[in-house]
């Protein structure tokens, strides 16, 4: 067993490792794991926020990357099964016209390994109600059920599956998420203790760039670009047409002044607008607002619809194209969970072994 404080890592530039976690290490390559629910169309939170490190992160030599659509995930609460199986081809489709390339990457559907909820099940024997439903996100999604579907609860312990059951030891997460990766650590550290070394622990993988965690929704920029905004004129999903584009962008709430400023706090609709900018662009917050000083926000706005139709145009047309063949995304998809699955049975034969149960062949 190898046991020892991690304080200092050198990582990619687009991330920083959070600082004093401790980790088990088995492996010189990283193991990345990571996952997108197929809930809806992604918009350019989605796509800033996760899916460009997703590139980034299957391009690293070091790092083997395990990138899974997580359908299990989205029938924690009620859902509508047609829906589901068409945001499943669907967000593969845009995945796969973003850049992720299943040569570089294991790339599956969660739900066609079953180890993840075997798993699961071993794992909430180490765990207690309390640990779980005092957890924030449980909280503020039970608030207003008059029914808590057991699922809500258990969401986490399903989450540590996927990360584990690969062996994962690095994962992309925002703040949101860190509590949830906590109780990954904390089965991990408790199994290993209890049953021997068979877990590395996961380290959280945070973005450098914080623009890329705050791009907001264009009718309420004091809140995050949602999927389950009242209205999708709030967000832009990054296979809209282009007069879809258009039309949001130039709808974006702003404020009162015509000029083009940079402050979240004071002026947050354009400060937003010049957030997705940067992202867009590559250019720095100054070269942006140097640039647009002489236009008013009309004018900001269609020159800013011009660059995100422009930026978002080959994936656009890759994603129709590819829809045309779901068979080829279906192929991708097993071939992909048959790569999974080798990891998956590997690992629960050594679970199952350390639990006392008959390891299975």
């Amino acid at each position: 067993m190898f046991d020892r404080l991690c304080s200092r890592l050198i990582i990619s530039n687009r991330f920083k490792l959070v600082k004093h976690f401790r980790f088990y290490s088995e492996e010189k390559v990283n193991t990345v794991v990571s996952a997108i629910q197929p809930t809806g169309p992604v918009h350019l939170g989605n796509y800033f926020g996760a899916i460009k490190i997703w590139l980034d992160l299957q391009n690293d030599p070091s790092r083997q990357c395990i990138f899974n659509i997580a359908d299990l995930h989205s029938i924690t609460l009620p859902h509508d099964p047609i829906s589901l199986k068409n945001n499943i081809i669907t967000l593969a489709a845009t995945l796969l016209a973003s850049g992720i390339d299943a040569e570089k990457c294991t790339f599956f559907q969660q739900s066609r390994i079953y180890h993840h909820t075997q798993l699961t099940w071993i794992l909430l024997s180490l765990l207690s109600f309390g640990r779980l439903s005092h957890l924030p996100q449980y909280k503020e999604k039970s608030t207003n059920l008059k029914e808590i579907p057991l699922t809500l609860l258990l969401y986490p312990v399903l989450q540590a599956s996927d990360i584990i059951l690969y062996k994962g030891n690095e994962v992309p997460v925002g703040n949101d998420q860190l509590p949830h990766l906590h109780v990954a650590r904390d089965l991990v550290e408790k199994f290993n203790r209890i049953y021997g070394f068979v877990f590395p622990e996961p380290k959280p993988l945070m973005s450098d760039d914080a623009f890329a965690c705050k791009v907001r929704s264009l009718r309420k920029p004091e809140k995050k670009m949602s999927k389950s905004e009242a209205t999708p004129k709030g967000r832009i999903d990054i296979t809209d047409p282009p007069e879809v584009i258009r039309e949001r962008i130039m709808k974006a709430v702003t404020d009162c002044h015509s000029n083009i400023s940079y402050d979240f706090d004071g002026r947050p609709g354009v400060s937003n607008l010049i957030s997705i900018h940067k992202l867009c662009s590559g250019l720095s917050i100054d070269q942006i607002c140097s640039e647009a000083r002489s236009l008013t926000t009309e004018q900001y706005k269609s020159m800013l619809a011009d660059l995100v139709i422009e930026y978002f145009k080959p994936i656009r047309f890759k994603y129709l194209d590819l829809l045309k063949n779901v068979d080829y995304i279906s192929a991708i998809l097993n071939k992909g969970s048959t790569k999974a699955e080798m990891i998956a049975e590997n690992t629960m034969s050594q679970v199952n072994s350390r639990i006392g149960l008959i390891p299975y062949k």
